[in-house]
């Protein structure tokens, strides 16, 4: 199943110290053009839903919706996290090619 593998790339990048996680948190970091990639847990509110898909079209940024807040919280060690951005570009373009069905090789 793909969700593992996306959920391992999340966790990589979180010991790489290359996310941001938290509406508050994600948001600034997006307006300071630091997000490549953001994640919204499939249980996050429709208001968080809706507010991240316009910063991604603003912004510019791929967005996707997967996982479950708790299991996405725990990928990258912390609670209660419905929103994570990713800060590093090539893992944020291998999630989203796992997540469209292709995979990188090498």
């Amino acid at each position: 199943m793909n969700n593992n593998k996306i959920l391992g790339l999340i966790g990589l990048a979180a010991r790489a110290r290359k996310i941001c996680f938290g509406a508050d948190s994600v948001e600034q970091e997006i307006k300071k053009k630091k997000v490549y990639l953001i994640v919204i847990a499939n249980d996050a509110s429709d208001r968080t839903k809706d507010k991240f898909e316009k910063l991604s079209k603003t912004y510019k940024i791929p967005i996707i919706i997967e996982g479950e807040i708790e299991i996405l919280s725990k990928s990258i060690g912390k609670s209660n996290k419905a929103v994570i951005g990713i800060q590093d570009s090539n893992l944020a373009k291998e999630i989203e090619k796992i997540k469209n069905g292709g995979e990188l090789i090498g």
